[in-house]
């Protein structure tokens, strides 16, 4: 069986020809290409150096066809996407006449136009997969039109955590971003990992105001005393970093800011940190709260979306309201824990990792959207 994807993911060539993408996606589309025979993934091909946390396809069957880049903020941005509808369209149409399944990830501006001609001309077996908040109250347009398509109609949509009057055809999806090799390496750290003071924390995402940067900073920043805080490390990139760094060295903030690492190095911080941050206004269920809890960082997360459906009071702390005040009232009761009462709640978040495995999220599409 060949199966095509269709996405945004950022690609990029190296030097020596080599193609590579974000790293999340690529790390699970080299896992499904154990299932397929071949795999197409119909994606946007950037200029530039790749950053860090882009990877390469490590298996010969999965075939990387490139778009141009389109997208964005602004009318021009829009307009572009909408000048670039018949070459989209067309290389889409190719495509999928040599494949027999596909699998579109939303949501994504092309998604606009491309969810409703899987939808009325496409007879090819497939399913949707959206990867961001199912339950956001007010999405961008383009989000809400899409949801609003995959909410009605009879192919399969997997989708971020469990909700109240889900249609029947949007099946409960966990993200997957975990290997076995990596479950047991974490049950080990979690078995040695100290919680005594002083602590490590840190963060990973685009650094922007939206996903929490500016709320951590303000919210250390008015903490009395740094003697229990020892690092807390920024892993991304963004327009902002400098102004975030130059804020944190007035501040005498014991930040470190890394910019984008290999998905290793990212592990390596983990393995380390006692904490994972992420005080954002809007997510689906980040892979990143599932990977550091698996290394027994316990998360100090927005209770937005799914991610309460998987972080509680046992095993982390969920921010509602999310504002600086809380964040640093949280931040001041997670510090003030035992050693003991951390130790436990490790424990608790390497148990619910289990459920993010690339085995498991390969098993569920054979048996939930593959074989019916």
């Amino acid at each position: 069986m060949k199966l095509a994807i269709i996405s945004h993911t950022e690609h990029y060539k190296k030097r020596d020809g080599t193609i590579v993408g974000w790293g999340p996606t690529i790390s699970e589309i080299n896992h499904l290409a154990q299932d397929f025979e071949e795999i197409y993934h119909i994606a946007f091909l950037h200029p530039g150096i790749p950053p860090p946390s882009s990877m390469p396809y490590v298996s010969q069957n999965i075939k990387f066809v490139p778009l141009k880049p389109v997208g964005g903020n602004g009318i021009g941005a829009k307009l572009k996407i909408i000048g670039n509808i018949p070459t989209i369209l067309n290389t889409v149409i190719k495509t999928l006449k040599q494949v027999d399944v596909f699998q579109f990830r939303a949501p994504t501006g092309i998604g606009v136009f491309l969810i409703p001609y899987l939808t009325l001309f496409c007879n090819k077996k497939g399913w949707y997969k959206y990867a961001g908040n199912w339950n956001q109250d007010n999405p961008p347009l383009g989000y809400q039109l899409q949801r609003w398509m995959l909410k009605n109609q009879k192919r399969k949509v997997t989708i971020n955590g469990h909700w109240p009057e889900q249609p029947k055809q949007c099946l409960t999806f966990e993200n997957p971003c975990l290997t076995v090799e990596e479950r047991e390496e974490g049950l080990q750290i979690v078995n040695l990992k100290a919680f005594a003071p002083p602590f490590t924390f840190c963060f990973v995402g685009r650094l922007e105001d939206a996903k929490g940067v500016q709320r951590i900073i303000d919210a250390f920043r008015t903490l009395s005393s740094m003697e229990n805080i020892d690092t807390i490390y920024f892993i991304g990139n963004g327009e902002k970093m400098d102004h975030y760094q130059k804020q944190c060295k007035d501040l005498s903030i014991p930040a470190i800011f890394h910019g984008f690492l290999e998905r290793q190095k990212v592990f390596e911080i983990y393995k380390k940190a006692h904490f994972i941050l992420l005080p954002s206004d809007s997510e689906g269920f980040p892979k990143v709260i599932a990977e550091a809890m698996n290394y027994g960082c316990i998360p100090i997360v927005s209770d937005i979306s799914s991610i309460g459906q998987y972080v509680n009071a046992s095993n982390g702390f969920l921010l509602n309201p999310m504002n600086t005040k809380h964040l640093r009232e949280v931040l001041l009761e997670a510090i003030s824990k035992s050693k003991d009462e951390l130790t436990k709640m490790a424990s608790d978040c390497y148990l619910v990792a289990s459920k993010f495995t690339f085995a498991i999220y390969r098993d569920k599409i054979k048996e939930e959207i593959i074989e019916p």
